[in-house]
């Protein structure tokens, strides 16, 4: 398979290209990105400490570690990331019992075509795995995917490529020929340092010209692979 940074008109791949999917978890397949922002602002204002939109933005995609080296950063050494912590996770659980995790547009009708043409697929996140089965769980889709790779299955997380390689050898398949599906730049770095077809769909905006130029392919939304097959 030809690897491009960008993909011509006369280079269009099909989903029965690739031997297996794999999805990235938070802003992808589910919303949860935005559930995290709303809890992490309600959370800090309680400490009196105000985040920005953008910056809560900005943390798409990144491990946790990094996220509170980030917020420590934004904050000042006074941060105190214990209270944060659990102050945003009751804040987390509060809105989503309320509300519930939305699915992401085109997720539901991508994965019936996947599924009909029979190519393996799974889910690969970031996110540690009692919060991605947590997620999976208030989303409505826990039994969805048989095979999930977290962030504790690896000793590394994104941008690292330990996720996507661990991924390809739990379903048995070579790497590069797996279509990896991302809505970050973390995600699209690990993507691409594990040899994978990276497609990207951005959940934040402006997107950065470097997400765009390291993919494979770059589409709105996932309803839009769809047209690949």
């Amino acid at each position: 398979m030809k690897r491009m940074a960008n993909i011509s008109k006369s280079f269009i791949p099909r989903l029965s290209d690739f031997s297996a999917v794999i999805f990235d978890m938070d802003g992808l397949v589910l919303d949860t990105e935005t559930t995290f922002c709303i809890a992490w602002r309600q959370a800090a204002r309680t400490m009196g400490y105000e985040l920005s939109g953008t910056f809560c933005r900005s943390l798409a995609g990144s491990h946790y570690n990094d996220v509170e080296l980030k917020l420590m950063a934004y904050c000042g050494d006074d941060f105190d990331l214990e209270i944060f912590n659990d102050t945003a996770g009751n804040c987390w659980r509060d809105y989503v019992n309320r509300h519930g995790i939305k699915i992401k547009h085109g997720f539901t009708q991508l994965l019936e075509t996947i599924v009909q043409q029979q190519i393996p697929y799974c889910l690969a996140t970031n996110s540690r795995a009692l919060n991605t089965y947590e997620c999976l769980k208030l989303a409505g889709i826990a039994d969805v995917f048989s095979t999930v790779i977290t962030r504790d299955d690896v000793h590394y997380g994104k941008p690292a490529p330990d996720i996507f390689l661990k991924a390809a050898e739990l379903l048995d398949v070579n790497i590069r020929r797996c279509m990896v599906i991302e809505d970050s730049h973390t995600g699209i770095v690990a993507a691409s340092r594990a040899g994978a077809f990276s497609v990207f769909v951005p959940s934040v905006f402006p997107v950065d010209p470097l997400t765009v130029e390291l993919c494979d392919l770059k589409i709105n939304n996932l309803a839009c692979l769809l047209e690949l097959n």
